[in-house]
């Protein structure tokens, strides 16, 4: 006999929007994270938010900063919960390398886009990006409003 478990109906828990319109994503990478007991289940309830969150190198290895895990009310009473505190990405070495070269030498920026469940775990997307100028923000937002209108005259002229 099988349990039924509450299934979930994404896999994604949450998601940094922000980032499409601040930075031109260039590579993407997958990365696990290291979290504490407390963390997962405040995930499972929902209370993560990684809007302004991002990626630093130090002593070759990457944490992930400003991601915000808010502690459940029933937490238990000796654990100090810290809701914003630096969590340490699990990448491969080659993964890694490229990361640090690119931040240092090319001056890249390593943004989180998304945290997702992909089985038990819990992974972040982050990728490598460079920063708009405002004048590019114009552009990209001139290009989608066109791309909406376009399709509008698209669905009415096949009627």
């Amino acid at each position: 006999m099988s349990k039924n478990k509450p299934q979930q109906s994404s896999g994604t828990i949450a998601l940094n929007k922000k980032a499409r319109h601040e930075y031109f994503l260039e590579e993407k990478f997958e990365a696990g994270v290291s979290l504490q007991g407390w963390e997962v289940k405040s995930i499972r309830a929902g209370k993560a938010n990684i809007r302004d969150s991002y990626v630093i190198i130090k002593d070759g290895e990457a944490y992930l900063l400003g991601a915000e895990i808010q502690p459940l009310n029933q937490a238990s009473s000796h654990v100090y919960c810290e809701p914003d505190r630096s969590r340490k990405l699990l990448l491969k070495r080659k993964e890694l390398d490229k990361l640090i070269g690119a931040a240092e030498r090319e001056g890249y920026s390593i943004v989180a886009t998304a945290m997702y469940w992909r089985g038990p775990w819990v992974k972040i997307e982050c990728w490598l990006a460079k920063g708009k100028k405002s004048h590019d923000k114009r552009d990209t937002i001139k290009e989608r409003d066109w791309q909406r209108q376009k399709s509008r005259i698209m669905k009415h002229s096949v009627r």
